[in-house]
């Protein structure tokens, strides 16, 4: 019988303790629809591929980005980029707090020595009176107001500090994330820079050429002065450019750098835009929108969503009586020779409760705020998702109509060089006039232009969709 009672008292509290205040947590719908898909999208969207999609959110981005280059530009930046640092810090702080709530859950232990020295009179038969002095040790090893969490106060608190640090987890791996995607981008923007300078030096020969030729024939009086200031303007037009994109290269390098984390070595850098893919390009056409779940952000707003849920418990439990409890087993003598002798041990229990009566709306304010906080990260979960869909939605709109832009590009850059190929021809046999040459070189220019600014962009949706599924975790 005594056991069973033995029993009894200590299960008591261990059942008491498994109570929980907080809500059950019940993830909210996503307020999308089920699938994101590229409209008007039919066969492989880029041109180059078939068959099913290779390329998701688990892909790691070393196989993703298949230029040896941008991977190599992208690990420096992983190794060495300042804000990924401070993202590391950020989850060493919440680890640290994590572990500070977490144990508040359990007894702290303690050892406690003290000794007392008192001078004190005392009467006596044969004298008036005289002094005694009594020293009195002591030692004792015992928990100091521990919290018995009956209503899981101490445990909801330590639930929303441990949602915290899985919420610092995943913002970091969302700032990697972001960061490949940064760098990718930069690097790719420096590429076509470069090839736009490219573009630029070899238009200015050309302009320098028929600049050439004009004031020769302005000499022997064949052509104007107006044809003269008209092939000069395009000559200078390219020169500016020039010394814009140069200006821009120098520019994206700096921002490489930066992003970096350290100054990129030459052969790093991109010299014009690739003629290969720089990543792979079989991504899928269309994604269900479960799929959202893995970005990092979307898991981080849902933690703080869990984190809002447990100190919602945490506030209702402050309603009910908060039990404490001091307890210390130890030794205690009147001189230290006899400190850990027979007879000296002592133990003391001492519990303690504290219910709030009046507390003038404080417990209820507190509850208020949790519940409105609770409901502001709903709030800020669903918008996180409807984020996400849209940045994939446009990422896959866009690429619906990549391969078609691109090709078309390409053929207006084919058709004007041969079409300025025929007009010089034409204007050095005297068959068109000088305008019609021209018009055609800076057609070229033009196209030459765009065809590069249209490979950028199908470079750079690959990258942003990529990012946008949740891409560049390992």
């Amino acid at each position: 019988m005594r056991n069973l009672k033995l029993l009894a008292a200590t299960a008591l509290p261990l059942v008491l303790a498994a109570c929980n205040m907080a809500p059950k947590y019940v993830r909210p719908d996503l307020p999308v629809p089920a699938m994101n898909t590229a409209v008007g999208l039919s066969g492989p969207p880029d041109g180059t591929t078939a068959g099913p999609a290779t390329v998701s959110a688990e892909t790691a981005w070393r196989d993703f980005l298949i230029d040896p280059h941008l991977a190599s530009v992208v690990q420096t930046a992983l190794d060495n980029n300042r804000d990924l640092r401070i993202a590391l810090a950020n989850i060493e702080q919440a680890r640290a707090q994590y572990q500070v709530q977490r144990a508040s859950r359990l007894p702290s232990v303690g050892v406690t020595g003290s000794v007392a020295y008192q001078d004190q009179p005392f009467a006596d038969s044969t004298a008036g009176g005289v002094s005694g002095r009594t020293d009195t040790y002591s030692a004792s090893v015992g928990v100091s107001a521990w919290e018995v969490d009956l209503f899981g106060r101490v445990r909801n608190m330590s639930s929303a500090a441990q949602q915290e640090f899985f919420a610092s987890v995943e913002n970091r791996s969302a700032a990697q994330t972001a960061l490949i995607a940064e760098v990718a981008t930069a690097w790719l923007t420096m590429a076509a820079d470069q090839e736009r300078l490219r573009i630029a030096r070899d238009m200015k020969e050309a302009f320098g050429q028929t600049l050439e030729l004009t004031r020769a024939r302005f000499t022997k009086g064949i052509a104007s002065a107006l044809e003269v200031r008209q092939a000069q303007t395009s000559y200078d037009q390219a020169r500016s450019d020039i010394a814009a994109a140069t200006t821009r290269v120098a520019q994206d390098r700096n921002a490489l750098n930066l992003l970096a984390g350290v100054v990129l070595q030459p052969h790093d850098l991109p010299s014009g835009f690739p003629e290969t893919d720089v990543t792979l390009t079989n991504l899928p056409a269309e994604l269900p929108s479960t799929m959202l779940l893995n970005r990092p952000d979307i898991a981080a707003a849902e933690h703080r969503l869990r984190a809002a849920n447990a100190n919602i418990g945490a506030a209702r439990a402050a309603f009910f009586p908060r039990i404490s409890l001091t307890a210390a087993l130890g030794t205690m003598s009147i001189g230290l020779s006899n400190l850990f002798a027979s007879g000296s041990d002592y133990w003391a229990v001492t519990p303690s409760a504290n219910l709030p009566i009046f507390d003038f709306g404080r417990n209820s304010g507190n509850l208020r705020y949790a519940q409105a906080t609770y409901d502001a990260m709903v709030a800020t979960y669903e918008k996180s998702v409807q984020t996400g869909f849209r940045e994939v939605a446009d990422a896959l709109a866009r690429r619906a109509t990549m391969a078609e832009e691109l090709e078309a590009q390409g053929s207006l850059r084919d058709a004007a060089r041969s079409a300025y190929r025929l007009s010089d021809a034409r204007f050095r046999t005297g068959v068109d006039d000088f305008l019609v040459t021209l018009d055609s070189q800076r057609l070229v220019y033009s196209a030459e232009q765009s065809f590069v600014t249209a490979k950028f962009n199908r470079a750079t949706n690959m990258v942003e969709l990529y990012r946008a599924i949740g891409g560049g975790l390992r």
